[in-house]
């Protein structure tokens, strides 16, 4: 079996550490971030940053597949997802680029094996990444209308006040 990788990084338009709080506040900011391919997003656990649990759906390629994961912090500007049954991780990287923002979203898996995990090998990797754009690109726009994030004296203020 082989392991995947899917990935796509942007730089936001947005401080770092507003970036990091939207991505990080799963109960409120998060869900506005998500791509058309989530569904019956749920948090069952927490809300904000590690020990959070969400479950959801996701379709791709006209398959839906019904997911839970437990959100950790293992790194200063890094949120992780693991789901729950699977070893499939996907991971936010926030680092700060000046005024902006530089946001990478990747996750790794074993794929499966035969008929199935040919498929999955052939066209999950692309299919996640072009869900990975569409969240880059959401997660700019929804930065850009939180007022005033750009004359916030402390980074990611902004966000509690949009709220």
């Amino acid at each position: 079996m082989s392991m995947l990788i899917a990935e796509a990084d942007a730089t936001v338009d947005a401080p770092a550490g507003l970036v990091l709080e939207i991505i990080r506040d799963f109960e409120g900011h998060h869900r506005r971030i998500l791509p058309t391919a989530f569904s019956n997003f749920r948090v069952l656990a927490g809300g904000t940053g590690a020990g959070t649990v969400t479950s959801f759906t996701t379709t791709l390629g006209g398959r839906k597949t019904h997911g839970q994961t437990v959100i950790t912090e293992p790194a200063a500007g890094v949120v992780r997802e693991d789901v729950v049954g699977r070893d499939m991780v996907t991971t936010f990287r926030v680092q700060e680029r000046g005024r902006d923002a530089f946001v990478t979203i990747r996750t790794t898996w074993t794929a499966a094996s035969g008929v199935t995990g040919f498929l999955e090998r052939r066209f999950a990797p692309r299919m996640l990444r072009d869900v990975y754009r569409e969240e880059l690109a959401l997660l700019q726009a929804y930065a850009l209308q939180l007022d005033g994030y750009r004359t916030s004296p402390v980074a990611g203020a902004a966000v509690a006040a949009a709220g």
